[in-house]
């Protein structure tokens, strides 16, 4: 019997973003489940001119949230979960479809360095393989990033239904997966921050989060945390991803990603004074 593919978008005002995705994937999958978080724009109506299943609700601060509610109202055999903001290539295409024509197979992606930090995140629980991690490629300030440790920047979006899950705790949470999880050769686009306003939108949410997490921790130590936060997060930050990953070589884009993802740190930590 044929495999059925099924497409989990969760989505908040993104009616410049969805058309895009939706017209990579519109021909050769079986579904597409739209959480929609109350937008005020046209997004719901793009998302049925595509045919899409719609499911309306509030928009949670962790917008995991509403990706989980798109994936469990999926019925495909595999799930492939994207962002409103991504567009799946050619080359990945192909490969979903390879895989999901011969299950039996691996994506022959043994040879690829796999980050540390990712390889970690996985929770594999059995020896086969029921979800695959896809190299993206992000787009920030008209320049696709290739260094600062951006690229190959894995995500697990593409798993079988009821095998995968998000915790629903973290907005850089990594899935966690029943069984193996391999990894695609194909890029997924990811138009993250194509201008600077947007990207201090996302900004301004993750680090109303990250304050969050910071006021929740059951041990504190005001001192340590001040100095942690303010000076050295963000400067082994800066360090790590324009020196050591050589951001310098994506140009001027390179250095304000650098420095500026750097100084989530201490604007998170003020806002979490806000919140004491």
């Amino acid at each position: 019997m044929e495999s059925k593919i099924s497409v989990a978008i969760a989505t908040f005002n993104e009616e410049k973003n969805l058309s895009r995705c939706l017209d990579s994937v519109k021909d050769w999958i079986d579904e597409i489940v739209i959480v929609d978080g109350g937008s005020t724009d046209r997004t719901v109506e793009i998302a049925k001119r595509y045919g899409a299943r719609v499911i309306i609700t509030n928009n949670p601060p962790i917008f995991h949230i509403n990706k989980q509610k798109a994936i469990d109202a999926c019925s495909g055999d595999w799930i492939l979960q994207l962002d409103a903001d991504e567009v799946v290539t050619k080359e990945l295409r192909s490969e979903i479809l390879d895989t999901i024509c011969h299950p039996e197979l691996d994506s022959g992606s043994q040879t690829i360095k796999i980050p540390k930090q990712v390889r970690n995140d996985v929770n594999c629980l059995n020896s086969k393989i029921v979800a695959y991690a896809i190299p993206r490629k992000n787009f920030f300030l008209g320049r696709w990033l290739k260094k600062g440790g951006q690229y190959p920047d894995y995500v697990i979006r593409f798993f079988r239904r009821g095998k995968a899950y998000l915790p629903c705790k973290s907005v850089h949470e990594q899935m966690e997966v029943k069984g193996k999880v391999d990894y695609f050769k194909g890029d997924l686009l990811h138009f993250t921050a194509p201008t600077f306003s947007r990207y201090l939108t996302n900004a301004d949410r993750y680090t109303s989060l990250l304050a969050g997490e910071i006021k929740d921790r059951e041990k504190k130590n005001y001192l340590f945390d001040f100095i942690n936060y303010m000076f050295i997060k963000p400067a082994y930050w800066f360090c790590l991803t324009f020196v050591r990953h050589k951001g310098f070589l994506d140009g001027w884009q390179g250095f304000v990603f650098s420095f500026c993802s750097a100084l989530r740190f201490p604007v998170a930590y003020i806002k979490h004074l806000r919140l004491i």
